[in-house]
């Protein structure tokens, strides 16, 4: 057997990773070492990319002051979506949507300006920059996980006023405020399933065979 393999255990352990990850909001201060959050950053640089682009940039916050104006943007936009959900925006508003000021560390994730030189790949799906970038948060996401830590992806914030805040060139764009760290327990299940907001959908559903809406 190549030595490439997996054993039963690490295959085991890889699922489960990916089971138990969860959108976290609640965190409980703490840390995470500079070793592991390097380990972190490097397995979202391992992520796979479109024309080999690397699109995606990490700007870590720890200026408090900063992280403060971050959580007013995001709060800008929470009473934003809250108004246009309507006759849902009292449950909305119940919903803890980020724990900016609690988490161990704060990370803005964005795309790279000049992505428009890059055709491999893009010429017709300009859109896989995005992909790209979704894969490095994803493999964060899941190396956290097995780090025993918490990690939330807050979209709710105005990318330009972002952009702004953190003086990002023409053509770059923040998709996510990423909160890491430390955290009491993991959800069971998703937060929004928590808390009665929706509900997942089995595989069945989203599983077509040969011609779209056609299942076996």
């Amino acid at each position: 057997m190549s030595d490439q393999h997996f054993t039963e255990q690490e295959r085991d352990a890889v699922y489960r990773v990916i089971a138990e990850r969860r959108d976290m909001r609640h965190f409980v201060g703490g840390e995470v070492p500079p070793a592991i959050l390097a380990n972190l950053l490097e397995a979202a640089h391992q992520a796979p990319s479109v024309g080999l682009m690397q699109p995606w940039r990490f700007i870590r916050i720890t200026d408090r002051a900063l992280r403060g104006k971050i959580q007013a943007l995001v709060e800008e936009e929470r009473l934003r979506t809250a108004q246009a959900l309507g006759e849902r925006s009292d449950d909305f508003m119940r919903l803890k949507v980020e724990g900016i000021a609690d988490c161990a560390e704060v990370l803005v994730v964005a795309l790279m300006d000049g992505r428009e030189t890059h055709v491999f790949g893009r010429r017709t799906l300009p859109e896989m920059d995005l992909a790209s970038m979704s894969c490095a948060i994803q493999n964060l996401w899941l190396a956290a996980r097995a780090e025993n830590l918490g990690m939330g992806w807050v979209s709710l914030f105005e990318p330009q006023a972002m952009a702004q805040l953190l003086g990002m060139p023409t053509g770059s764009k923040p998709l996510g405020v990423l909160c890491l760290g430390p955290v009491a327990e993991f959800y069971s299940k998703p937060m929004l399933v928590q808390e009665s907001w929706a509900k997942t959908r089995p595989l069945s559903e989203l599983l077509f065979n040969n011609q779209w809406g056609k299942h076996q």
